[in-house]
């Protein structure tokens, strides 16, 4: 069995979510970023961490990938030309939207107030949406943005989608939209985001 460390609140909602896409069983520890529990298996007290046969991972989109590939689903075979296009999207996603989002967060609410620079939020939000345009530009035809499969980048995405919509970034495409009302529609982030 899986151990993921971590509030539903933090990229960990995307580890949750994976396992139950997976139909897996696991343990979920709610612990929150620095406390002692993330601390006693991730020295940086980031989370999310997954515990495996007492081993630590760390890092979502690390997490996702180690998931998928171990399980044969929500990826492409490595070598493969599909998986350097899920990889090239994963990365994609993580510079436009994660970062912007994180960038965001640290100077919200994570830095110390003399080091946030608030003004910086107004450049964001316009960065995140000119990312949305390039976005649907790669989109493919089905219903994921590879087309008919669900990759990991489709998670990351979903959770950066439901982010923006707490950080007030707002989503400008109407193909972005759509798509991220029907993966937030799923039952399994749902069951997901319900343990936050």
């Amino acid at each position: 069995m899986y151990t993921v460390i971590g509030t539903a609140r933090t990229r960990t909602a995307r580890v949750l979510w994976m396992l139950e896409e997976l139909g897996l069983p696991y343990a979920h520890v709610a612990a929150g970023p620095r406390s002692a529990d993330v601390r006693a298996v991730n020295p940086s007290g980031k989370v999310p961490v997954l515990l495996v046969d007492g081993a630590a991972i760390s890092d979502s989109t690390a997490i996702l990938q180690y998931l998928a590939d171990r399980h044969g689903r929500f990826t492409h075979p490595a070598g493969t030309l599909d998986r350097a296009r899920q990889d090239s999207l994963t990365q994609f996603v993580l510079d436009e939207f994660d970062a912007a989002l994180w960038t965001a967060s640290r100077h919200s609410f994570i830095l110390p107030e003399e080091h946030r620079l608030p003004a910086i939020k107004d450049t964001l939000r316009w960065e995140f949406g000119r990312s949305q345009a390039a976005l649907v530009a790669r989109m493919g035809a089905g219903p994921f943005l590879m087309g008919e499969a669900m990759t990991v980048p489709d998670l990351i995405l979903t959770h950066c989608g439901l982010w923006a919509g707490l950080a007030k970034f707002p989503i400008t495409e109407p193909r972005f939209a759509d798509y991220l009302k029907t993966m937030g529609a799923r039952p399994e982030l749902q069951r997901a985001m319900a343990r936050g």
